[in-house]
Order: C-alpha cells, then sequence, then structure tokens
C-alpha cells in the first residue's frame, strides 16, 4: 500500500445519517434585515460568474464581464468570470483594471478524459491568454480505479503549469459514489496542491449539495488545524437563490469558521445566481420585488 492510499484510506468514514442532519439543520438558521443585506453583499462578492456553453461567443463573454465589473449601481463587483480557454482572452481585455479575477475551466473539462501532456497544455494556453485562476477537473476514473497516485500526480503537474495562477480542483462529487469518496478526494487535492477544492462542473444532474459541501468544509478545516494552510471551497452548479447561498455562508461559518467569509476562502460557482441575489437586494432597499426586466438574462 502506498502512502498516499494509507493516508486516504486512513480517514475517519463519514456518518452518511449525521452529515445529512447537520446539513440540514444548519439550512433551517435565520438570518434578518441588516445581516441579511451584509450576506446578499457578500455572496455577490463571492460569486464566480460562469459561461460553459458551445454557443458561448465573444460579445457575450464581454457583456458578461461588465456586469461582473457592475452588476447593478452602488453593489460591489462578483469575484471572478469563468469561460472556457477560447473564450480567455475576451475577457481578460473586458475586465483589465477592474480587479475581478478571471477562471478558465481546462484539463480537458468536463471528462478529464485527455492525456495529461493535453490537459497541460490547456492549462498553460489559457493562464498565457490572461487567466488567473484554473478550474481543472480530476480524473474520476482513475480515481475510482484505486489509482491515486496518477490522480494525485497530474494535480501536481498542473499546479504547477498554472504558475502564479490559483488553482481549483474540481472533484465531480456527484460520480464519486459515497461521501467516503468525497473526503478522500478533497483530502487528496489538498495534498496535491490545490488553491480550492470544488464540487462539480455543473455538467452532470448532481451538482453542489448542502451534505457535500459540509463535508468539503470539514475537510479544509481539518487539513489547516494539521498544515497550518487555509484551502477554499467553492460549490458549483445548482445554486440559483438567495436563500440557498446564504443557507451555504452559515455553514462555512458553522463548519470552517469566520475566517472563510471571504471571497479568497470561499466561492460560488454559478450563471443564475446573481440575478436572485439582485433582486433580493432591490427589495431590501426599496420594499417591493422589481420587474422581470430589472437583471439581464445571461
Amino acid at each position: 500500500m502506498t502512502p498516499l492510499r494509507a493516508m486516504l484510506h486512513g480517514l475517519p468514514g463519514v456518518d452518511r445519517v449525521g452529515a445529512e442532519q447537520r446539513a440540514a439543520m444548519l439550512g433551517t438558521r435565520s438570518i434578518k434585515t441588516t445581516a441579511k443585506a451584509e450576506a446578499i453583499d457578500l455572496a455577490i462578492r463571492m460569486v464566480d460568474l460562469t459561461t460553459l456553453e458551445g454557443a458561448d461567443t465573444p460579445g457575450k463573454v464581454r457583456a458578461l464581464c461588465a456586469k461582473a465589473r457592475r452588476p447593478e449601481a452602488d453593489c460591489p463587483p462578483v469575484a471572478a468570470v469563468c469561460v472556457y480557454p477560447a473564450m480567455v482572452p475576451a475577457a481578460a481585455e473586458a475586465l483589465r483594471g477592474s480587479g475581478v479575477h478571471l477562471a478558465s475551466v481546462a484539463t480537458a473539462f468536463p471528462s478529464g478524459q485527455a492525456p495529461l501532456e493535453v490537459k497541460l497544455a490547456d492549462t498553460r494556453a489559457a493562464v498565457a491568454a490572461g487567466a488567473d485562476e484554473i478550474d481543472m477537473v480530476i480524473s474520476r476514473g482513475a480515481f475510482l480505479a484505486g489509482r491515486y497516485d496518477l490522480v494525485h500526480d497530474e494535480i501536481v503537474a498542473v499546479k504547477e503549469a498554472c504558475g502564479d495562477a490559483h488553482l481549483k480542483v474540481i472533484l465531480e462529487t456527484g460520480e464519486l459514489g459515497d461521501y467516503d469518496n468525497v473526503r478522500r478526494a478533497s483530502w487528496l487535492a489538498m495534498d496535491a496542491g490545490a488553491d480550492f477544492i470544488k464540487t462539480s462542473t455543473g455538467k452532470v444532474p448532481s451538482a453542489a449539495t448542502p451534505p457535500v459541501t459540509l463535508i468539503m468544509l470539514e475537510a479544509v478545516r481539518d487539513w489547516f488545524a494539521q498544515t497550518g494552510r487555509r484551502i477554499g471551497v467553492k460549490p458549483a452548479g445548482g445554486i440559483r437563490t438567495s436563500k440557498d447561498a446564504i443557507k451555504y455562508l452559515v455553514m462555512v461559518n458553522e463548519t470552517a469558521g469566520p475566517e472563510w467569509l471571504t471571497p479568497d476562502l470561499f466561492r460560488f460557482g454559478a450563471s443564475t445566481l446573481l440575478n436572485d441575489l439582485l433582486m433580493q437586494r432591490a427589495k431590501l432597499r426599496t420594499g417591493h420585488y422589481s420587474g422581470p426586466d430589472y437583471v439581464t438574462l445571461d
């Protein structure tokens, strides 16, 4: 047994019932008035505004970047815009000087089924074009086959190819089979040098869920206790409402701690969440909901 396998299989098993009950309990917490307004603005600052469609065009990306920079008057910008590598040049030009990060998916997203040389070339091209964050996918097939060292070595190599860019490692938790594998994959990615661990690509039916995110938050909390290094968490896919976003913020605070309540350590991967956050922000400010044309459709 390799040291990595011994480490991963030496992790305590996840209590499925306990994880699901705790996630459900945290989801019942109520936040009102001023605290809710602050939570909504914090959630906006944590959004990775994302478009990952085959029909993406430079014009669509530039419009998304304009919204990311200034979602509405007197509103904070989002954390990042996330696009395919081919769209990075257009996004880099549109975001220049804004302080909004530019993330690009890479490494044969969303399947991860490509030779390592292709994955590294994908990563280097995105960084050279202006991406300062890379969202890579792990080889789930290799992980599920128990080839942990191969997955680990690929992450190490991609991290090196990133240079100064931050690396978010997508576990695609909906394909990992069980919560124990989510914990193992989280630890594997952190050990290999991930700056963030991310739930999913958004391209499979099972995306981010509260129990899975809870397990990943526990992993980064325990990793910090062991190593002194803080790793970020990014749930992605299926988070569409302000109510859901606030539930996740409560979970972050209660599980990893208030230190993680920053865009440097927690992000939402989303394409439609920002619209609902803006609608709820307007409701708190004016006392009524705006019409359907208040926000742009992305």
